[in-house]
């Protein structure tokens, strides 16, 4: 055996391969720095502030991944792997994934079905699958949203598409419905008269679609009383709060009682 031969081509493939596999920790490197600078002028670029936020959001999750799949494309070409081939090797792997991640197919083409028919966008308050709350971010597999009381709902897409969706946002003005319940023995038109008064001096209510006060229940201890007002969509819970305890106080003031749940009961002695 020719020992010199061997050693040299054991350096000249040990060169060879080194060569490539510090070019390929580069261009890893390199990379995914600036993967991370394009996703941040993706989200930040004012040149694209006339996309819809959705839009933004789901292309930002979106080239995101596309971006890696290049990458690890490109580094397999320099370490000598034949694109063909990995292409190939990668299309097998993706059918055998597929299979095993149909769920997050499912979730995929419920993020393209929700940035088509757009049902809410980023920013919208929203109620969906039992949970409501503002709408931070629309992904691929995934929408985010916040609650009102500052937690952090993942949501699948796939879901949201199965889902009734009621969105808050979606119109500039909302209907605040309210109810009021007085004893049987308090005048009707004087409650009325109340409740109105109070919803029409109120600086957010609007005085077209007019609102609306009467009496739709003769429950078994007291009558309600049914009110809807109109407001602008951010002023809804401002109105709703401020009338119902506004409502108490002018009862108070004007001796309309508000009953408790009360029973007769008649005793006959024989």
């Amino acid at each position: 055996m020719d020992w010199e031969k061997l050693l040299q081509y054991i350096l000249e493939f040990a060169t060879s391969w080194g060569i490539k596999l510090l070019a390929a920790i580069v261009i890893f490197i390199v990379g995914l720095k600036l993967i991370k600078f394009f996703k941040k002028w993706l989200k930040n670029s004012p040149k694209l502030d006339k996309l819809d936020a959705s839009l933004r959001s789901f292309l930002a999750s979106f080239t995101n991944i596309l971006l890696y799949i290049i990458l690890i494309i490109t580094i397999a070409s320099i370490l000598g792997i034949p694109a063909t081939s990995f292409i190939t090797i990668l299309a097998s792997c993706g059918v055998a994934i597929g299979l095993a991640l149909q769920g997050a197919l499912s979730n995929f083409a419920g993020g393209i079905m929700l940035l088509l028919f757009k049902p809410f966008k980023v920013g919208d308050y929203v109620e969906v699958s039992g949970e409501s709350g503002t709408v931070l971010e629309i992904s691929v597999v995934y929408t985010v949203i916040l609650t009102v009381d500052n937690k952090r709902i993942t949501v699948p897409n796939g879901t949201l598409t199965n889902s009734v969706i009621k969105n808050y946002s979606a119109e500039k003005l909302r209907r605040v419905d309210m109810t009021f319940s007085t004893a049987y023995d308090c005048d009707i038109e004087k409650t009325k008269s109340i409740i109105s008064r109070i919803i029409e001096k109120h600086p957010l209510t609007l005085s077209d679609p007019a609102p609306l006060v009467r009496l739709t229940e003769h429950a078994d201890s007291s009558l309600t009383y049914t009110a809807r007002a109109w407001c602008k969509n951010e002023n809804y819970w401002d109105v709703k709060f401020d009338i119902t305890e506004q409502v108490k106080k002018e009862f108070d003031k004007e001796g309309i009682e508000i009953p408790y749940p009360q029973m007769d009961v008649h005793v006959k002695n024989n």
